[in-house]
């Protein structure tokens, strides 16, 4: 049987609960919530978030950034933000 690599899970427990905090904290926002709805209707662009979301585009690289550093999103460079599978 293959295992499964996760990007969230170590063979240390204390490894494995700081991926888990980084996820959780990414989570704990109204705003960050919006993006994760936007983008589950597709990849988007900087601009494409900043006129679904209202927010600009400092703080939106805020978010976007507590959102990649949560494994909640990837950032691809020609193809805009989308989730992680």
């Amino acid at each position: 049987m293959l295992e499964k690599k996760s990007r969230t899970t170590t063979n240390s427990k204390v490894e494995t609960r700081q991926f888990h905090e980084r996820y959780l904290r990414a989570l704990n926002s109204p705003l960050r919530k919006k993006i994760l709805s936007v983008l589950n209707e597709g990849n988007a662009t900087l601009g494409e978030l900043e006129a679904k979301t209202g927010l600009n585009k400092t703080e939106l690289k805020w978010h976007l950034d507590i959102l990649e550093h949560g494994f909640c999103i990837e950032k691809e460079e020609k193809r805009g933000y989308g989730f992680t599978n």
